[in-house]
């Protein structure tokens, strides 16, 4: 080295390169551009490395030549100095990329993490309660717990901090409480802010610290004398039972007559439009936006169901309409007449169970069809290879029979 001066490079403009000696040049371009170049041979190969544009303070002569001496000392070692390079600035990138996720991964807490989740699957949420229900259970059951933690240091005893308050008393919330932190820390998982496996796991977790909750709601319900779920009329008053709804005057009280002749859920009554009835086929086409599973159901029409539904007048869309313009009946009004016929032990869900008690109980009717009319899905594999269809034909029987015996009390009487 020592064949060029700063002086020298100050004063170069032809392009060309330039020897400083031992490998080390500089390159002058059309431009009049200055880069330092370094040329070796390494297990016969020759090779060139860039050092960098020359500049008078950051990248002088002095500095190039200390880069190659670097360099010749690595090529004596057997190390090809631009792949070390290279793996350098690899090492750099992925450093400064550590230190980034490790700066948003210690801000994200639990209570930013939810919030994030909540909205990122609120567009696939149908309904737009879910978004409301999500955010005010983890505000009032999670936040003041952990809210303000890293999910990134969220241990068992931190979710259980959550649901030890509530979980003999309020059963239902609890689950729901856990289940939704299991998902807000599955989503932290797949977003790699949260290495270590998920602390709010039911099975072969929580499952060993905690009663299940059907055993706790049963206790529950069986100390207090209430019911466990939602108080079902016994079949065996069912006809007696509609046999007065007959009676009773009102829109709303229609809706319950044809909630309990269909076995539908009162969401499903509560929004059924004109357009979903074929009359002619006897069907009852319930799009999938407002079944529980998010799957179309038809609903086979009884005899009775459908002179129920022609005597109705056809005020606007809804079959069943409200107070308010263009609204149909509020959630509660069915939940009203069973009130007003001071029958405070049983509810409108309730009848969905009386349905299958009777089918089950009193008739030849297989257990798949009555699922099928009630929209439940089969969990049995061998059930679900030989119900390819959804047993339509079939259900139009069964649903037949079951009008008959709820209108049995008024044929008894007339006899």
């Amino acid at each position: 080295m020592g064949k060029l001066t700063t002086l020298k490079i100050k004063h170069l403009s032809k392009p060309g390169r330039y020897s400083d000696g031992s490998g080390l040049y500089i390159e002058v371009t059309k431009n009049e551009t200055k880069s330092w170049l370094f040329r070796f041979q390494l297990n016969g190969k020759r090779s060139t490395a860039g050092l960098g544009p020359y500049h008078s303070k950051s990248n002088t002569l002095a500095m190039a030549r200390a880069k190659a001496v670097e360099y010749k000392a690595l090529i004596n070692k057997g190390i090809n100095p631009i792949e070390h390079a290279r793996g350098l600035i690899k090492i750099k990138i992925e450093s400064e990329e550590r230190e980034n996720r490790d700066k948003i991964t210690n801000s994200m807490t639990f209570e930013v993490c939810a919030l994030e989740y909540i909205k990122n699957k609120s567009s696939e949420w149908s309904n737009k309660k879910h978004t409301q229900q999500w955010t005010n259970t983890l505000t009032s059951y999670s936040f003041p717990h952990i809210g303000s933690m890293p999910v990134k240091d969220i241990e068992t005893e931190d979710v259980t901090s959550c649901l030890d308050p509530i979980w003999a008393t309020k059963t239902e919330t609890a689950t729901r409480v856990r289940q939704r932190i299991e998902s807000v820390l599955s989503y932290a998982i797949a977003k790699k802010y949260r290495t270590s496996p998920n602390p709010a796991t039911w099975k072969g977790l929580l499952d060993q610290i905690y009663p299940k909750p059907e055993s706790v709601k049963k206790n529950r319900h069986e100390n207090a004398g209430t019911e466990k779920h939602h108080n079902a009329l016994p079949y065996d008053d069912a006809p007696h039972f509609i046999n007065e709804l007959k009676k009773m005057e009102g829109v709303s009280a229609r809706a319950l007559h044809f909630t309990i002749l269909t076995a539908s859920r009162t969401g499903e009554a509560r929004f059924a439009k004109w357009n979903e009835f074929d009359f002619k086929k006897k069907e009852w086409n319930i799009p999938k936006g407002r079944m529980k599973a998010r799957v179309s159901h038809r609903v086979a029409l009884s005899e009775a169901a459908i002179r129920l539904l022609k005597s109705l007048p056809k005020m606007n869309d809804y079959v069943f309409p409200g107070s308010k313009l263009g609204k149909p009946i509020s959630d509660g009004a069915m939940s009203a007449v069973l009130k007003r016929m001071k029958k405070k032990s049983i509810t409108v869900h309730g009848f969905r169970s009386t349905f299958r008690d009777y089918i089950g109980e009193e008739t030849g009717h297989p257990f798949r069809l009555a699922e099928f009319a009630l929209a439940h899905g089969l969990t049995d594999e061998a059930e679900k290879a030989y119900a390819r269809g959804d047993m339509l034909k079939k259900r139009f029987i069964m649903m037949n029979d079951w009008a008959d015996f709820l209108n049995s009390y008024e044929k008894n009487d007339d006899e």
